[in-house]
């Protein structure tokens, strides 16, 4: 079975993540899975849980715009934009943003720019300030399956390929975030 972590032994998850392990954590409104967006073999190995095309790609959920302001091409992105995008965050808002040599091919999969979120959400971003940086976010559930709400179904979807899940609770949001183009605002999931 995989390793639970509580908030308390948010560090040890954190490690994990190093070691590129691949975890289950609590959203604001679903588990996602998640690693080290930089560890292409524990990258894979989510994609082969999810059953998913490589080609989709992910967001990077991040505690504040520090973790991922290298991944983002700010000479693309004007002033305006930037201050709309502080002024949703810390929350619930997933911004496609023009993306920087920094973000993995793997990552974005086919994509042109990076979805980023910086949560709000209290155990999602302790984790990612134990991990000292953005994780990959990817709902938690194979392909085609609805995602996973609790420990039981992240448990029943993944069993032991996975490595750990955080056990905490999901934010009080009934689906997951709206994800917008940065620059144009257009919405692309809703």
């Amino acid at each position: 079975m995989p390793r639970h972590f509580a908030l308390d032994d948010i560090h040890a998850a954190a490690d994990l993540l190093r070691d590129g392990g691949v975890i289950a954590y609590p959203t604001e409104a679903v588990f996602g899975l998640g690693c080290d967006p930089h560890h292409r073999a524990a990258f894979e190995r989510i994609f082969a849980l999810k059953q998913r095309p490589a080609t989709q790609g992910v967001l990077l959920i991040a505690a504040d715009f520090a973790q991922v302001t290298h991944y983002v091409d700010m000479a693309k992105v004007p002033q305006g934009v930037l201050a709309q995008v502080h002024a949703s965050w810390p929350g619930p808002f997933t911004w496609v943003f023009p993306r920087s040599a920094e973000v993995p091919d793997w990552v974005a999969g086919d994509h042109e720019g990076i979805a980023l979120r910086v949560t709000a959400h209290g155990p999602a971003a302790a984790l990612c300030h134990a991990f000292g940086g953005a994780l990959v976010s990817t709902s938690a559930n194979p392909h085609g399956r609805p995602p996973a709400r609790d420990v039981a179904t992240v448990t029943a979807y993944f069993g032991e390929r996975l490595d750990g899940i955080v056990d905490a609770p999901l934010g009080g949001a009934s689906q997951p975030t709206t994800i917008r183009d940065a620059l144009t605002g257009a919405i692309i999931r809703s």
